[in-house]
């Protein structure tokens, strides 16, 4: 006999307890009145599966892992265990407490539910989240430890002039010394050559009155001799030495300079509340006036897309086939040329400093790897618009249907599809379509459509088509559309490049009305940048210290900006 259809007996709804019951919710094993069905379905975190009560399917009750010809309606909660009516003869489980064993599989389905919730929502965002944290400390630590790199070898550059000067004032005294010794020698060679000289005569003129026999000459004949007895002064010089002092290598290394010991400290992990909010960093407020601190030629025509490689090195690319790797003094570091020869869309660092670049016109996503290009995705019945690196290395992008009928967003992992985000909770389309055209040099898009991740994982798309910044959580359920701030503009709010920061804000380029908007993380106006002489924001970029890189399409200049 059905036990849930005993004579004589009203049956009530397991949720208010007084009405009669009129519908089953098979998901979760509960019966309902006409009141509690719709409470019931408002939990839109749970697919519910109601139905007319008669129409439930036959309870499943398990086989007994005992007893393999009855199956289990009870549950022993001291043993934790299903139990069938032989178990229960057997006096195994007198004096335990049992339960109807559909109840127990509701309740942990339920438990189970909210476990799964727990994890989707809170517990794994945090741990993706630390996993984006360490990975910016990564490049902070290559950053940091260049400038320490950079401070030595310009303490080694001003010690090197220091040694060349004291070596050169050395060299030069040396040289003094040695002409002032050659002078004085030279000087007494002179004395010398010149006695020997008056020898040489006074000899000479001996020997001819000697062989003449010249009586006057004899007799008128003086002697020089005692004139020369008396030698020249002999010159004696203390030559000059060198007397290096020993070199102290302890005191050399303090005169140089020392490093700071490396401290590191492991903090334990926070346990996490079952309703904790995700922390944030320390606040950095807004900036009343926005500081342009570089402006840079970027050398092209027209500029599309930017994206920070590090704190001084920017990728960028426009209306060819060449992606350039620019310095903020605008050098050209280095530059690569798509395979295909069609122009990129859009470019994104990854985690790993990887640069990837997606090609409408044969649907690829490609990687570039020690400067060789690699395709990873190759679509098929959509068209790749623009990409982001979100966290934990995925890829995020917004695509196109054939037909420029459809728009969604998908989630890639390790090339991967893991998430595909097109519908809201009504079924109707989150993103606008059509905007694309084919012609004979390809593709042509209005309908620009720029994704970024949020630190707080949600997912923020600038659709130009729409007017509006949609953005959803990490599930992809809508959170927001911000359709532009009621100010004085003339013209409607066209949002093109969109880009976050560590403080959770959503920064994007109006076009067409040359200014930045910033939103807080729940799409709350704060304020423009509109100074700083912006003509024509497109792409957007914010590094990992919060400095915004734009990139003005016609001028193609790209501008650093300090908003923060």
């Amino acid at each position: 006999m059905d036990p849930f259809r005993r004579a004589q007996i009203t049956l009530l709804c397991d949720q208010c307890e007084t009405a009669p019951l009129q519908s089953h919710c098979e998901r979760c094993h509960i019966n309902l009145c006409k009141v509690c069905v719709g409470e019931h379905l408002s939990d839109s975190s749970i697919r519910h599966s109601v139905v007319p009560f008669e129409h439930r399917k036959p309870a499943n009750y398990p086989k007994c892992l005992n007893h393999a010809d009855e199956h289990c309606k009870h549950y022993c909660e001291n043993c934790d265990i299903p139990v069938c009516s032989t178990c229960l003869s057997s006096g195994k489980h007198e004096d335990h407490t049992l339960s109807d064993i559909l109840e127990n599989l509701s309740s942990k389905t339920q438990s189970l539910q909210n476990d799964l919730e727990e994890l989707e929502t809170r517990i794994y965002p945090r741990y993706k989240e630390m996993a984006s944290y360490v990975q910016i400390e990564k490049v902070e630590l290559e950053m940091t430890y260049g400038e320490l790199v950079t401070a030595t070898d310009q303490q080694g550059e001003v010690w090197h002039r220091e040694i060349t000067a004291i070596v050169n004032q050395l060299k030069s005294d040396i040289e003094e010394m040695k002409n002032q010794h050659l002078s004085i020698l030279n000087k007494n060679k002179n004395e010398i050559t010149q006695k020997i000289t008056e020898l040489k005569q006074i000899i000479s003129d001996l020997k001819s009155i000697l062989q003449s026999n010249d009586v006057s000459l004899t007799s008128t004949y003086k002697s020089r001799n005692s004139d020369f007895k008396s030698l020249p002064p002999k010159i004696r010089v203390t030559l000059p030495s060198f007397s290096p002092p020993k070199i102290n290598k302890d005191q050399l290394n303090e005169m140089f300079g020392s490093l700071s010991p490396l401290s590191i400290n492991t903090e334990h992990g926070d346990t996490m509340k079952s309703a904790e909010a995700v922390s944030s960093p320390p606040v950095k407020p807004l900036l009343d006036e926005p500081r342009l601190t570089a402006t840079i030629d970027t050398g092209r025509s027209l500029l599309l897309s930017i994206c920070c490689l590090s704190e001084e090195q920017v990728w960028t690319c426009g209306n060819n086939e060449i992606m350039k790797l620019l310095n903020l003094k605008g050098k050209l570091l280095t530059s690569i040329q798509t395979e295909s020869r069609y122009q990129p869309r859009d470019i994104a660092v990854t985690r790993d400093g990887d640069l990837v670049y997606t090609v409408p016109e044969n649907k690829t996503i490609n990687l570039v790897k020690n400067k060789q290009i690699q395709t990873i995705i190759t679509l098929k019945g959509w068209i790749p618009l623009n990409v982001c690196s979100a966290s934990v290395d995925d890829l995020l992008m917004t695509m196109i249907s054939d037909d420029s009928k459809q728009s969604k967003v998908v989630r890639y992992s390790n090339s991967t599809e893991t998430q595909t985000i097109q519908f809201d909770d009504q079924g109707r389309p989150l993103y606008s379509s059509g905007g694309c055209i084919i012609n004979s040099g390809g593709f042509t898009f209005s309908n620009t459509k720029y994704i970024s991740e949020n630190r707080n994982l949600d997912i923020c798309v600038a659709d130009r088509v729409a007017r509006a910044v949609v953005v959803v959580n990490q599930l992809g359920k809508l959170r927001f559309k911000y359709t532009g701030h009621s100010s004085n503009t003339k013209k409607l709010f066209n949002p093109v490049g969109i880009t976050t920061d560590n403080q959770s804000h959503i920064l994007t380029a109006d076009y067409n009305n040359d200014r930045i908007h910033i939103l807080d993380q729940d799409g709350q106006f704060l304020r423009y940048i509109q100074t700083c002489d912006l003509l024509g924001p497109y792409g957007l970029c914010v590094d990992v210290r919060d400095t915004l890189f734009v990139a003005e399409h016609g001028t193609a200049n790209l501008k650093r900006i300090h908003y923060l």
